[in-house]
């Protein structure tokens, strides 16, 4: 039987690196895809002791990882930290609770309270849904009229999670921020995402350059992926012009592509022999 379990939903280059990485450590790794899988509860049917889970979808990832653990599963992130991490009004209560520096933000439940908020705020200001990635719905309100139009359109979408909203200060970075991979109780990886957009993201474009991860660097990300009690993460960071580092998000399915081309580092090898170690103890 396989001591490691990958559940995914699409094999990208990160879950095909962490095959290969499992393969030279002579580790069976059983690829679990999400479209082929069904499962009785109480019946584990040759399941893998460790789980990591990679699906990119979070209601995928929260409902695998949820019946997984029911079943005895040793899942990486568990559902909880999955949760808490993917739902932004979650993660950043936790962070606040532990003292973790983030944006200045409000939450509203009505346009004419985000309104209200972002006047406190002061202009311009950026309009966050509670849970997505790769920056998607995230929007920049340079005024009233812009906050406006942005909110009217999320007021007429049927999801009620999109009647939430999300206020944030705008930080005006040094045109980069930085993501942060965590394995463990280590930072393993950082690299600085530079971009001329305000949202500085490879995979809206941004470009990849290797940056520390000694210091308050690795420090800060370590302690955001374990207040969320995340064991792999992508921890992205903003570098405030007043207040130093904070934590912008926390992500618990992170990509480590160009992570790995810059800085050479084996994020797949650190994540599976993290794994290794879990399932042996």
């Amino acid at each position: 039987m396989a001591l490691i379990g990958m559940v995914y939903v699409i094999a990208r280059w990160e879950e095909k690196a962490l095959v290969n990485a499992a393969s030279k450590r002579g580790v069976g790794i059983k690829p679990i895809h999400t479209q082929n899988l069904h499962v009785f509860y109480g019946e584990k049917n040759g399941m893998p002791p460790v789980v990591i889970q990679r699906s990119i979808s979070h209601y995928y990832a929260l409902t695998t990882s949820l019946v997984l653990e029911s079943l005895g599963v040793r899942v990486v992130n568990s559902a909880k930290a999955t949760a808490a991490a993917n739902d932004k009004v979650w993660s950043i209560s936790v962070m606040v609770r532990k003292g973790i520096p983030v944006p200045q933000t409000a939450v509203a439940w009505s346009m004419e309270a985000a309104l209200r908020a972002a006047h406190e705020l002061k202009y311009p200001i950026v309009v966050k849904p509670t849970n997505g990635s790769w920056g998607r719905m995230v929007a920049l309100a340079d005024d009233e009229e812009d906050l406006r139009a942005i909110l009217e359109h999320r007021e007429y979408m049927p999801q009620p999670e999109m009647k939430v909203h999300l206020i944030q200060e705008y930080v005006r970075k040094p045109g980069r921020d930085i993501r942060v991979t965590v394995v463990g109780d280590r930072a393993v990886a950082a690299i600085y995402r530079y971009s001329s957009h305000w949202i500085t993201n490879t995979a809206r474009g941004g470009k990849a350059v290797a940056a520390p991860i000694e210091g308050d660097i690795g420090e800060l990300a370590v302690k955001a992926a374990k207040a969320h009690g995340l064991e792999v993460a992508g921890v992205d960071l903003f570098e405030h012009p007043e207040r130093g580092l904070i934590v912008n998000e926390v992500n618990p399915v992170p990509e480590f592509k160009n992570t790995v081309k810059v800085t050479g580092v084996d994020v797949a090898g650190e994540i599976i022999e993290y794994l290794i170690t879990i399932a042996k103890r």
